[in-house]
């Protein structure tokens, strides 16, 4: 499926396919990139479960943009439109990244986020070689990665680009696994590569699996905030538009075969962004009784890592990035977000993903 509201052209090497751009990320990428760039983009995902159409409605009529509707597994079609559109580089976001998902079904993420990151080198490579020395020389492949890898952390110290990995979930171990590919790939064959890992990432458009969109939206209904464990698992938010400007400067002036780490400076405990979020309602959309009494303590998932924290100083001194968005300021924006858009909020959430926290937690909230 290709969908564009007028004929697609830009000439050789100048657009910039992005996989996985009707997810979360991706389609900030295409969104943002769409607004501040001349960039042509070419969307690729196979939409699964959380690839949601609805988040690319504002940029479908560019004639800069155009979505092609495949699977990264699926050689024949990366081949194809690698060909036709002869890109200047690749933003490799496609991915199962849902920890919880990866527990109950972890084949999909061996499949998706291995298989289908060797077969997108495998295309990205082939294509490369064949490209005149110029844009041989400009081509571009950017991994997306996760801070996940690295493992988990005590109560100190923090993420760097050396850190070894550690990864103790088969998401983690998926993404820690195609990052290697990656990384192979450029100094084995020389394929041009940068690699970033990201903290959690956070804000609008967000698939309502993860903690924030999914405490926003049980809140909001009335419905049980499911917490692991004691709450306790600090995680470093990071704000999605500020994670989409560090990817573009890593893109533009990153070094080829070098790893960036992406963080929010912003730590804070799983319970404690419930307890802000549960705040921020009880504000803007006042009950008889505060939100926070939704909250329940349910068994912590297997393998919960304890603390993740990155050490971004890299990308700040090479590239100049900083984060914009403080987690207070972003928090906020983000809770306002879901408010605004019942739309988009409930075409989401009549589908899979309704029936799939009933599925998981329901017997946990039962207790």
């Amino acid at each position: 499926m290709t969908s564009s509201a007028v004929p697609f052209a830009s000439p050789p090497g100048t657009a910039l396919i992005v996989t996985g751009g009707a997810g979360f990320i991706g389609s900030c990428v295409v969104r943002r990139w769409l607004e501040i760039t001349d960039d042509p983009i070419v969307c690729v995902d196979r939409l699964s479960y959380a690839g949601n159409l609805g988040s690319l409605s504002q940029v479908a009529g560019l004639p800069r943009f155009v979505f092609e509707q495949a699977d990264i597994c699926d050689a024949e079609a990366m081949t194809r439109i690698f060909r036709q559109y002869q890109p200047r580089a690749v933003v490799h976001l496609a991915a199962e990244t849902h920890v919880d998902r990866s527990i109950h079904a972890p084949g999909e993420f061996i499949r998706s986020n291995l298989t289908g990151t060797y077969t997108l080198l495998e295309m990205a490579r082939a294509y490369w070689q064949e490209l005149p020395l110029e844009r041989c020389e400009r081509f571009r492949f950017h991994h997306v990665s996760t801070d996940e890898v690295y493992g988990s952390l005590g109560k100190e110290g923090y993420f760097t680009e050396s850190t070894p990995y550690a990864p103790n979930s088969p998401y983690s171990a998926s993404k820690a696994g195609s990052d290697h590919l990656v990384r192979t790939w450029h100094h084995t064959f020389g394929l041009p590569v940068v690699v970033t890992n990201c903290s959690n990432n956070y804000g609008p458009y967000q698939f309502p699996e993860k903690l924030i969109p999914l405490t926003i939206l049980n809140a909001l209904a009335g419905l049980p905030i499911p917490v692991y464990g004691s709450g306790e698992n600090i995680r470093d938010w990071l704000y999605v538009e500020d994670h989409v400007d560090a990817l573009r400067l890593v893109l533009e002036r990153g070094r080829t075969g070098e790893t960036y780490n992406i963080g929010g400076r912003s730590e804070q405990s799983n319970i404690s962004v419930v307890r802000q979020i549960c705040a921020i309602l009880d504000q803007l959309r006042p009950q008889q009784t505060p939100h926070a009494r939704l909250i329940r303590f349910v068994d912590d998932r297997p393998g919960h890592d304890q603390r993740y924290a990155i050490d971004c100083s890299k990308i700040e001194q090479d590239l100049g990035w900083r984060p914009q968005e403080s987690f207070d300021s972003g928090l906020r924006k983000t809770v306002q977000w879901y408010l605004d858009n019942g739309d988009w909020v409930n075409a989401v959430s009549s589908g899979e993903h309704r029936n799939w926290v009933n599925q998981n937690y329901a017997h946990r909230l039962s207790a």
